[in-house]
């Protein structure tokens, strides 16, 4: 089992058992709301996440966010929520430009 702390979400908690599920998944499994608009494919940075603790927990970069990465658009702590396996317990927070209107944020 790991854990998934999502900081500013008032430090919203998701406990996970199955480690094939992308991040996407999970939030979606748990009934959160996050922001991705190509369909959880790869193809747009819009479920960007940042990563705040437990970097060395999560499977490496897929070929999409090396792609994002290469042009700039993915800075080192972060991921794409749609693409990213969690191995461990990790920390993340959405990043300012990706917060949903409707959800109450704790930054």
């Amino acid at each position: 089992m790991a854990v998934i702390v999502i900081k500013n979400l008032e430090e919203k908690t998701l406990e996970i058992q199955d480690f094939s599920k992308t991040f996407l998944q999970h939030v979606q499994e748990n009934a959160i709301d996050w922001m991705y608009a190509c369909g959880g494919k790869g193809r747009c940075t819009t479920c960007k996440v940042i990563v705040l603790q437990g970097e060395e927990n999560l499977e490496p970069r897929t070929n999409a966010e090396l792609l994002y990465e290469s042009q700039g658009l993915l800075l080192d702590n972060e991921r794409l929520a749609c693409q990213v396996k969690i191995t461990g317990d990790v920390t993340i927070c959405v990043p300012e430009e990706n917060k949903l209107p409707h959800l109450k944020y704790s930054d």
